[in-house]
Formats: structure tokens, sequence, C-alpha cells
């Protein structure tokens, strides 16, 4: 198995520097992750260093409370792309989820995957807030909008991504929908079950430990 190309390489603290995210992008290098994961403010700085190397970069947006306005999120979006982002990261409005507006969701859903193309959208909506219900409303949404991927967690929240969730998340995106697991994917063990529960990317900052710890 080639865990390293499952692996959005992550960075997203507020304290990190430019410094820091060059050195994630050399790690990114070393290791032929499949992608880094920064703020939009370090695309340009990532770009520098990941130029040919066949490393993605992953922006987030409207991270990580996604309570911004649709209109906000569809321009950082925009800028993302313009400033050489492969794919984008947005967080849902997770309140409208919860006052039960299914339509605003998609609607922003929509709206963002509409202005960024071809490029890759996952969508976030941060399980540890949800209940299976809600979840379930999520990931229609998600898929109904044409989003690419349905994302657990911004690692920001109370817990990160379960193997229930990532179940939950299967069944309604099937093989019309990648899922991305995120938060708290620390171990090897850990990263290759979520694998077999059918992720196609596992957000981590813990990357280099994934794929030099012990294989056996």
């Amino acid at each position: 198995m080639q865990l390293n190309q499952y692996i959005d390489h992550t960075l997203l603290k507020p304290t990190a520097t430019p410094a820091d995210i060059e050195k994630l992008c050399k790690e990114a290098i070393e290791h032929q992750f499949y992608a880094v994961c920064v703020s939009p403010s370090y695309i340009k700085v990532a770009r520098s260093i990941l130029e040919n190397s066949g490393v993605k970069i992953a922006a987030v947006i409207g991270f990580p409370l996604g309570a911004m306005t649709t209109k906000a999120k569809v321009f950082e979006a925009k800028d993302a792309i313009a400033n050489g982002a492969d794919e984008i990261d947005m967080v849902i409005n997770i309140g409208m989820l919860k006052a039960e507006k299914i339509d605003y969701i998609e609607n922003e859903i929509a709206e963002i995957k509409k202005a960024i193309g071809s490029k890759v959208l996952k969508v976030i909506i941060e399980t540890c807030f949800l209940t299976d219900s809600e979840k379930k409303n999520a990931c229609r949404a998600s898929l109904n909008a044409k989003a690419d991927f349905i994302k657990t967690s911004t690692g920001f929240g109370t817990s990160g991504a379960t193997f229930n969730d990532v179940k939950l998340m299967k069944e309604i995106a099937g093989d019309k929908m990648q899922i991305k697991a995120s938060g708290g994917i620390k171990d090897r063990e850990t990263a290759i079950n979520y694998i077999e529960l059918g992720i196609s990317r596992l957000g981590t900052s813990s990357g280099v430990k994934l794929v030099t710890s012990d294989k056996n």
C-alpha cells in the first residue's frame, strides 16, 4: 500500500510561520505525499517550494468555523485558486445545518464548486458537532451540490475523525463522492484502518511518522 499517496500533509496552526510551511513542503516532496494542506496566505510560499514536484496544494476556506457569508467563501476560494491552489477544503455553516437549512448548505457548496470549476472541492462537515441525522443531511447536500469529497473535521473541533463517522459517510457517498478523514490520525494502523473503510485521503500533521514508522 502506497500510504504516502493518501496523505494531505497538513499545517494549519495559527502560529505557523512561512519557514514552517517551507519545511512542510520539503517533507511532502521527500515523502511524495499527495498534497499539502495550508492556510490561503501560505499558498504562494507552498507553490514556490512545490513547483514541478507533483505534490498538490490544498487550501482551507471558511476555516475553521464556517460561519462566514457564502460570498466571502466564494471570494476566498477564487483567490486561493488564483494564487495556485489545486484543491479547496471548505467548512460548511454548521449552525445553518443544525437549523435544518439544508438548501442554504447545498447552495453554498454549489456556489463554491461553480467558482472553482474543475478544481477539487472537499466539504468539511465537522462531525464532532453533529448528530447522525445531521451528518447524513450534510453528506446528501454535498453530493447534490457536486462536491468531490466529504471531509470529517477541521482538526480544531472537540474531536476528529472516527471509524463510525466514516462508515456513515460512506453509506451516503457510495462511489459518487470521495471521503477524507482528518483530525487525530497519528499512527499507521489507524491510517490503514481508514483506508480499508474506503477513504481516499487522510488529513494529518503526522504524515512523516505514518510513512516512516514500522511497516510490519
